[in-house]
Parts: C-alpha cells; structure tokens; sequence
C-alpha cells in the first residue's frame, strides 16, 4: 500500500466531517528548526479549534501520508527530506524517501482521499523565466479540492499565472476583497472575478461547479490581514533577483533561494508574514469544510451520487 490515512482522518471522512489537508513542505523546506514544528502544530490546532480535521500530508517510510500523528510530525520537521511534485513522487516513495509535499501532490492525495478542502500558502505560477510553469497550475486545473490560499507567491508573473488561471478554467474567489491577494503584499493591483465574503457562500458556489461537472479546483484568495510595504517589497525582489543571477541560480533551486533572500534583506519581516497568511488560510480552509458538510450532509457531488471517500480507494491503507 502506497497510500496510507490516518483513523482520525479515515473517521472523519467517513462520518461526512469537515477535513482540511495541509502541505508539509513548508515544515520540511519552508523554516528552521524548531520554528517548523512549532507551525505544523499550531496550523493543526487552528484547523481543530474551527472544528474540522487536519490532514497533513507527507511522504514518510515509502508511503504517502493523509494525516500525521504528532510524532510522525516530529520526525518530519527532524529530517532531511526531499521536496515532493508531481514529477518526482513516485520514486520517492518507490526508493523509501522522505518528503515535504508540495502543493501539486498535496492536492493529490486530498483528491485521493476525497478531502473537498486544502489550504496552503501560496501557490506556485508562472515564473519570469520562459517555460517555467509550477506543477501546481496542472493539479489545480485537475483535482476538484477548495484551495485556500494566499495568491501565487510573489516572485512569479503575478499577471501571466492569473490569464493562465483562467485559460485552464480555474475558478479565483477573493475572499472579502475584489482583489487577488498578493502573497507577502495584503492585495495585488488585479481584480478577481468573483467575491464572497462568508464561508458558506464559497461552500455554494463549490456546490455549483461540481454539479457542472467541472473537474478543477476552486482557487480561494485570502488577503493577509498586514502585509509587507508595496515599494519595499519590490526593492527586496529586485536585489534577490540580482543576487540570482549573479550565483547562476535557476530551475528547482531559484524559488528557496529568492525567499531567502527576502527573508534577509527585510529582516525577517516575509517569514513573519509568511507565517501569519498560513494560519489564517488554516482558520478559513477549516470554516469553508464545515460550511460545505453543513450545507451538503450527504456530501452529494451530483445528483444521485457520492464524492470519492477514502473507502473507495484502491491501494489504500489506513492506520
């Protein structure tokens, strides 16, 4: 068995119970130590104390986790591990590896489980760079989870990665706001579509677009609360672009390496934005999965059936 769910996680889904998958290559590449686990735990508690189940995922002992027991949560944020995408997932688990989940292969085990809500970060776009596109744009475009997120991260093509949103058929809600969200910025300059402003109107408009038959993600963009200067941001990303390029950095390397350069040159001041966005994308992924179960007790997709569950799937193992 290459999958494996938790019992708390398998009960919930179960019993039609709000659950929120979170990704952990924030715990594994995102921060130091102990400041990584100290944030698994605390996003875990945020997502209980709004009265749904967190699912954290990772990939431990060759299989792919849905839901991680405290220690299982140490051992994560104690490890070098790799950074699971699409691309590389199963030969990580094929060769018994540890890895973060990105938000591409964290998406695919919440839609493997049949998990309706995830929150992350920000998700990965379109970079500066021709041809260089996250995987996450494919999950998102496939795999019909409610993502919340703080918008694309800010050292993309903010602009490119909201047309290609829209060219794969993507949803964007902004959350009480008629913007995009800006990542380390509280809004960008790009308005969105779509406007909700309680949980269960996304719950609604989730209800919707299944019942349409669509098959991607409805993309949700929660502003942070306070954000980083507009102006100081764009002197921070010009000089950590420039340190790039003059180290040679590119491809898989360029994105750790641009944060940390913003981590240094603001003083620390991104991390603390980064981790604010994260529990408050943690606190209204949780609002949105007891919104959608209130609203939908039989957790009825289209009419006459069911969402996948985790009873459903082959080659799956629960704990």
């Amino acid at each position: 068995m290459t999958v494996s769910i938790t019992p708390e996680v398998r009960e919930a889904l179960e019993h039609s119970k709000p659950v929120v998958a979170l990704e952990s290559a924030v715990i594994t590449h995102g921060l130091p130590r102990p400041l990584n686990l100290e944030l698994a735990r605390e996003l875990e508690a945020r997502v209980r104390q709004e009265g749904a189940t967190p699912a954290t995922v990772a990939v431990l002992d060759g299989k792919l986790h849905v839901g991680l027991d405290d220690h299982a949560l140490e051992r994560l944020a104690d490890i070098a591990a790799q950074k699971a995408s699409l691309w590389n997932l199963a030969a990580i688990i094929a060769q018994d590896e540890a890895a973060g989940t990105t938000v591409a292969v964290t998406l695919h085990a919440a839609g493997m489980a049949g998990i309706r809500v995830f929150a992350t970060g920000g998700i990965g776009g379109v970079h500066h760079q021709d041809f260089d596109e996250s995987a996450d744009l494919r999950a998102l475009a496939h795999i019909p989870v409610i993502t919340v997120s703080a918008g694309p991260k800010s050292i993309l093509d903010v602009a490119a990665t909201l047309e290609r949103l829209e060219s794969l058929g993507i949803p964007v809600i902004s959350y009480q706001s008629d913007y995009l969200a800006g990542f380390h910025l509280r809004e960008t300059n790009f308005p969105t579509p779509t406007r909700c402003d309680h949980p269960r109107e996304i719950a609604a408009v989730y209800r919707v677009h299944r019942s349409l038959g669509f098959r991607s993600a409805l993309l949700v963009s929660n502003p942070v609360s306070e954000g980083l200067d507009d102006t100081e941001l764009s002197s921070y990303l010009s000089a950590s672009w420039a340190a790039a390029q003059d180290a040679g950095v590119h491809g898989k390397d360029l994105t750790p390496f641009l944060l940390r350069q913003l981590a240094d040159r603001s003083g620390g001041d991104s991390i603390a934005v980064n981790l604010r966005l994260l529990r408050e994308n943690a606190s209204l992924a949780a609002r949105i999965a007891a919104s959608l179960e209130d609203a939908d007790p039989e957790n009825t997709v289209l009419e006459g059936t069911k969402a996948p569950r985790s009873d459903h799937l082959i080659g799956v193992s629960h704990e």
